[in-house]
């Protein structure tokens, strides 16, 4: 049999031999007993040596002022020293003014924005959100798990939209947004999404910006994780903060990013930029909720990334690390699979993942049988509302954290998987 040749073409008898060739193969893997860990999109600690000299850019006899004179020991500063808030303002491509700098966790600021406008409402609502019938979100998916986790603990209904080569579904979201109230939010990593690595279009920005929403109070919770991570030459996103001001909507979007996979993912900083009129609300919530930032870590990251040309500089050293990681998953996965018409992948260019789709129906078994051959990956449905993916067919590598030897061994090992399960899928359908 060739090794590209289309699964579906084969005769069953074919298909037969061959399974039990790859079934030998895989029982052979199963008694070497191996134990390798791709479940999550983690730096490796060659990514984390980068930033080691962070740790020693202020010392006790430093200065720890910021620019504006104010003691950063010291209580005070509730939304970030104002260096901070000028180098995220370059990131994000907004005004320093729309910045609000928060502690080490983005999906911290998600979560509490939320639970706010659960609470309290939001600037141009109707009251607090928790207090209607029904509370909805449209979640394009695949998407990240950990958004679809914030919504089912404060039990918002996740409505799912197909992604698209261009971001969402937009005409379903348009439907759904214009017609129904309880709609109040979507989810979106705009660049470089979790998994599909997909940047959205100049059209699909603009058409969010825009659209009619029947909620008055509808917002975009815009997640932009992977906006300095790239791979190759980078994506360009149009910038939805000035779209939604230019469409007449300027308190439409809440925009997130933080230093996570930059420097520490444990120990990084956390931005949210939106309106001034939001920000103002967020302010006085946030008065009560804390008295402080740590912002000796945000004057640590302003020394050591200190401008876009660092900043630029410090992930190309990110991307020389990852890359090859990125090509070695997308060079095996052509070599064994390509061809057969058993999967699809994507090929991002940027961010922390690939996106790979088996079979309808095939891949929580595949995600099990690489588990009992020592491969452990994020469980199948996870980019989906409720863990549920409705043609369990996706499947997110997280390829960035292991070494590129076991990275080698692990994709093996899943295409192996994924050849197993599809022969029997193929072989049940042709009885």
């Amino acid at each position: 049999m060739d090794k590209h040749t289309d699964f579906n073409r084969l005769e069953n008898s074919e298909l037969n031999n061959y399974y039990m060739r790859l079934e030998e193969r895989y029982e052979n893997i199963k008694n070497e007993k191996m134990k390798l860990d791709m479940s999550r999109g983690k730096p490796c600690p060659e990514q984390l040596d980068l930033s080691m000299d962070m740790l020693d850019i202020l010392g006790s006899d430093d200065l720890l002022k910021a620019e504006d004179g104010s003691d950063c020991r010291n209580y005070g500063g509730i939304d970030g020293i104002p260096e901070a808030k000028e180098l995220f303002s370059k990131i994000l491509e907004v005004d320093a003014s729309e910045i609000v700098i928060g502690g080490n966790s983005s999906l911290t600021m998600m979560h509490d924005t939320i639970a706010r406008a659960m609470l309290h409402g939001v600037p141009g609502g109707s009251g607090p959100w928790g207090k209607r019938p029904a509370v909805k979100f449209l979640c394009p998916s695949p998407g990240y798990d950990r958004h679809f986790a914030i919504c089912e603990l404060l039990n918002i209904e996740m409505i799912i939209v197909d992604m698209q080569e261009n971001g969402p579904d937009m005409d379903r979201i348009e439907k759904l947004a214009g017609e129904d109230e309880a709609i109040k939010g979507i989810w979106c990593v705009p660049k470089y999404s979790n998994p599909d690595g997909i940047t959205y279009s100049d059209g699909t920005v603009g058409r969010l910006a825009a659209m009619q929403t029947k909620a008055a109070d509808f917002r975009i919770f815009w997640d932009d994780a992977y906006t300095v991570h790239h791979l190759n030459e980078p994506d360009r996103l149009k910038n939805i903060l000035a779209a939604c001001k230019k469409a007449g909507n300027p308190d439409r979007v809440y925009m997130f990013s933080s230093t996570s996979k930059i420097t520490f993912p444990g120990s990084g900083v956390a931005v949210m930029a939106a309106s001034v009129d939001n920000l103002d609300a967020m302010r006085k919530q946030l008065s009560v909720q804390s008295i402080g930032p740590d912002k000796i870590n945000q004057l640590r990251h302003v020394r050591f990334l200190k401008d876009m040309d660092q900043l630029n500089s410090h992930m190309k050293r990110h991307a020389a690390i990852i890359k090859p990681k990125f090509d070695k998953v997308l060079e095996t996965l052509e070599s064994e699979l390509g061809g057969k018409k058993i999967a699809d992948w994507k090929k991002p260019n940027g961010g922390y993942f690939i996106s790979l789709n088996t079979l309808d129906g095939c891949a929580e078994d595949v995600v099990r049988m690489a588990a009992e051959a020592g491969v452990t990956l994020t469980k199948a449905g996870a980019t989906f509302p409720y863990g549920k993916d409705p043609r369990n067919r996706n499947i997110r590598i997280a390829p960035t954290f292991p070494t590129l030897k076991e990275l080698e061994t692990a994709i093996e090992i899943l295409c192996l998987c994924i050849q197993l399960v599809s022969i029997k899928a193929i072989l049940g359908t042709n009885k």
